[in-house]
């Protein structure tokens, strides 16, 4: 401080802090050897408080208002200097301010997955993010348990603390709850209320602050757990593939009819003879020859049938889902690298299932043991 400022300061005595920040709960009041004069001018701004500090001990506070510094509203300051009949030189006090309006833009989030066990997915790990609203409410509190002797105290000084308490009481409450991962976005708004009254139980009376709100804004699946999800909504989606194959080709047939110049005459045809297997198939009887197809040479064999595609099956492993053929999965529940209970899923099933519970998986294990030693 220069010479021009503590000469101004023993002319006029103004204490006031204007805040142009959004993230200050906390500020000091800067003063020359933090001297006060007797009828110093104290202004309290709408959304703040002012605390009188007295050689480290907590003296008044004064809420919002112009109020002019006398022994008359310091009550406790003039019993801590123990003056008895007033007081008109300069004494030495700090003035904290504490803003008490609402801090908004404040995030959250699980810093790591929490694992859980789904009822239709089995174990799964999920992550979460949400906002919240920050405000002190007891200034005394404030600057006992968190401020100290810090001149400035920001939000995010704080919001480290308030993070991983709400990380945790998100987990338990995550655990506790036992919804269906599939069913979690229509309940954010109840868990939303629910973590910030958990939350509040641990901040409100120790540190003096108040979480005036606080939502979920998301909470997800791993990145393989969604492409699968994906894989499974596009096949409810497309229903009966006969009918969708036989629309793609009727699409193609239209666009190649469209451009007659430009069209491939091989894929017309290709596509004619399609659709003509396509509707000749239900009329043929079991048994019954197709009259698009010539039949076999006398004496020679049946025209070989090409192999039909392995049966791909979509495994939970270590919450990671991972695509293998029935072989595969048969060697690997017998070496014991995945488990008979982990749920599998493969087309035509409506929903997961454990692998020891699926009729086509237990007759391939069976099939795959050996037969008995002969005595």
């Amino acid at each position: 401080m220069g010479l021009f400022d503590r000469i101004r300061n023993e002319l006029v005595d103004i204490i006031e802090w204007v805040d142009d920040s959004n993230h200050t709960l906390v500020w000091r009041f800067p003063r020359f050897q933090n001297e006060i004069k007797n009828g110093a001018q104290l202004i309290v701004r709408p959304g703040q408080q002012a605390v009188l500090v007295q050689e480290g001990e907590l003296a008044d506070i004064f809420k919002e208002g112009r109020y002019t510094l006398t022994t008359d509203n310091i009550p406790l300051l003039t019993s801590l200097k123990s003056w008895k009949y007033g007081f008109n030189s300069p004494f030495k006090c700090e003035v904290y301010f504490v803003s008490t309006k609402q801090i908004t833009d404040l995030k959250w989030g699980t810093p790591n997955p929490i694992m859980l066990r789904d009822a239709d997915f089995g174990p799964i790990r999920l992550r979460a993010f949400g906002t919240y609203a920050l405000r002190a409410t007891d200034p005394k509190a404030l600057l006992r348990e968190l401020v100290g002797t810090d001149g400035v105290f920001e939000s995010d000084e704080v919001g480290e603390l308030l993070r991983g308490l709400i990380a945790s009481e998100f987990a338990s409450l995550l655990g506790e709850s036992k919804i269906a991962a599939l069913d979690l976005a229509q309940n954010y708004r109840t868990m939303g209320d629910t973590l910030r009254k958990r939350v509040l139980e641990k901040v409100d009376d120790e540190y003096g602050l108040d979480l005036p709100a606080m939502s979920i804004v998301n909470i997800s699946f791993p990145e393989e757990v969604e492409k699968v999800l994906d894989q499974r909504s596009s096949m409810g989606i497309l229903g009966d593939m006969g009918k969708f194959q036989q629309m793609q080709m009727g699409n193609a047939m239209m666009a190649s009819a469209q451009n007659p110049g430009g069209g491939n005459p091989g894929l017309g045809i290709g596509l004619g003879m399609a659709m003509a297997g396509q509707m000749m198939n239900p009329m043929m009887q079991p048994g019954m020859q197709n009259p698009m197809m010539p039949p076999p040479m006398p004496g020679m064999p049946p025209p070989m049938m090409p192999p039909p595609m392995p049966q791909v099956w979509h495994v939970n492993v270590n919450g990671a889902a991972q695509q293998m053929d029935t072989a595969t999965l048969v060697r690997l529940i017998g070496g014991g690298q995945v488990a008979p209970t982990s749920v599998v899923w493969t087309q035509g099933m409506g929903q997961w299932a454990p692998a020891n519970t699926v009729p086509a998986l237990l007759q391939a294990m069976q099939a795959s043991m050996p037969p008995p030693m002969p005595k």
